[in-house]
């Protein structure tokens, strides 16, 4: 070995070191033990979670307009954070306008819930004990310890990619590029541990948070049979993906939690009182999924989907997935260059692409083009595309785009020809009709069986098992009259 590499390698070594020598300790305030900071303080987490929250609430559909239920979350809220050892670090609790089962925190006291999971609680314990959860995430500093860890194998990970290439260095980049932070079990635990700890001190019934757990689950299901996935994809879904927590875990965590005196306070009464009325489902600003047919009432337009496909409704976009790899994507473009849709394809929307089979067409007294091109995606699958443009006006174009493995494309011209030919603008009085789904609340009477008030459910598929899920039931359970249930109406 001659002296060159060794003294390349010392520096290397030297200047990790180094920067693990700056890294600065700090007392844990939740669990008293020491960790590394790096030198990251708590209003350094503060300045983090306030350039965040903005990003977050673009993402998830905005912030939930209902002040009431804004200012009931944020009072729970704010009572959990001074029963936390961080009462005064400027708490923030925002519930957004996504029907999405979720909950998260960012650094410095940002604790997010979503509407859709608020839809999913039966009484304010159980949405206490989510947001407590997510307080002991970052009383925890749970996001600072991920970030102290990523420095660590990036640094580690730096220096092997100087002596061994760039490959192990290009592989540190990918670790901890998410906003919100995905926590290892053990911070999960702990995180519950912490959760238990705060809704106890202000008496909430701490089962609780194993009984939304179960109803998170019953949820997951619920939605991978609408999906036609089995029931061991559970945990694949968007909160347990997010959230890898388990049941037994969890009321381990309710267990063990320290300086937790049982507590027998849900709050049923009044979590009711503030859900009723909730929107459930996709909000109008959004677009309307009814069957297999999305309609926008406020931008007046519709179509309609193939069959079998599983459908995100998403801010940006509408996505559609179908068997196979065929899939659908929907989204409107503003003002354009190009006033003739050809154009329009060749110039703007695809530009630089080989397109093929370039046409001009009228749909539903719209101007309209589509042509078709061939792609590889990362992994060098191949899918056939095909562009749809419609102009609704000057300053609008409806645009789809509709993707199959080579394989499949004959075997979806005909459903995704009949999904183009069905967009139409709807006339006032159509757009007007259409009303979103809301939760309201009804006290059962006697008589009041849970097949008889599932069949007033507003769902088109599936009426029963949304009332079982949404009001924590089992088949064949008998409601006592006067108990206030769920239902979906529109």
């Amino acid at each position: 070995m001659n002296a060159r590499p060794r003294n390349r390698l010392s520096g290397i070594l030297f200047l990790v070191l180094t920067v693990l020598g700056l890294g600065a300790c700090a007392v844990n305030p939740a669990t008293g033990d020491r960790m590394i900071t790096f030198g990251t303080t708590l209003e350094d987490e503060r300045r983090t979670g306030e350039a965040q929250h903005p990003v977050i609430v673009k993402q998830f559909g905005g912030v939930y307009g209902d002040q009431r239920l804004s200012q009931y979350v944020q009072g729970i809220g704010t009572n959990l954070a001074r029963a936390s050892e961080l009462p005064n670090i400027g708490w923030r609790f925002t519930v957004l306008n996504s029907e999405k089962i979720n909950a998260f925190a960012l650094p410095g006291g940002f604790v997010y819930v979503t509407r859709g999971l608020i839809a999913l609680a039966g009484n304010e314990a159980e949405l206490a004990g989510v947001m407590a959860h997510e307080i002991g995430h970052v009383t925890a500093r749970h996001s600072t310890q991920r970030k102290s860890s990523g420095t660590l194998t990036e640094i580690g990970a730096t220096a092997a990619g100087i002596i061994l290439g760039g490959a192990a260095g290009q592989l540190a980049n990918v670790v901890g590029q998410g906003i919100i932070q995905q926590y290892s079990q053990g911070q999960e635990f702990q995180a519950d541990e912490l959760g238990v700890r705060y809704i106890a001190r202000l008496g909430y019934d701490a089962r609780m948070m194993a009984s939304f757990l179960a109803k998170m689950r019953a949820h997951s299901a619920l939605q991978n049979r609408i999906k036609g996935r089995g029931a061991n994809e559970i945990d694949k879904s968007n909160f347990f993906a997010s959230h890898p927590r388990t049941l037994d875990r969890v009321e381990r965590a309710i267990a063990n939690a320290k300086g937790a005196a049982p507590g027998n306070l849900q709050n049923r009464e009044a979590f009711m009182k503030n859900i009723n009325g909730l929107l459930f489902g996709s909000d109008p600003k959004e677009g309307i999924l009814t069957g297999r047919v999305y309609a926008h009432p406020i931008m007046g337009f519709s179509f309609t989907l193939p069959a079998g496909f599983t459908v995100n409704n998403r801010p940006d976009a509408l996505v559609a997935v179908g068997p196979g790899g065929a899939g659908v994507k929907f989204d409107i473009a503003g003002k354009h260059a190009n006033p003739a849709m050809r154009g329009y394809i060749k110039n703007e929307w695809a530009r630089g692409r080989q397109l093929a089979d370039m046409e001009s067409m009228t749909v539903n007294g719209m101007q309209a083009a589509t042509a078709r091109t061939a792609i590889k995606d990362r992994r060098g699958t191949s899918y056939d595309i095909r562009f749809v443009a419609i102009r609704r006006d000057a300053g609008r174009i409806y645009r789809l785009i509709f993707q199959t493995p080579p394989n499949l494309t004959q075997k979806f011209s005909l459903a995704f020809r009949r999904t183009t030919f069905s967009m139409r603008n709807l006339a006032p009085a159509e757009a007007s009709a259409i009303k979103p789904l809301r939760i309201r609340i009804r006290n059962t009477r006697a008589g009041d069986t849970a097949a008889a008030l599932a069949a007033r459910m507003a769902m088109d598929r599936f009426g029963p098992d949304w009332f079982q899920v949404l009001n924590g039931l089992v088949p064949g359970a008998r409601i006592a009259p006067g108990t206030p249930v769920k239902l979906v109406v529109r």
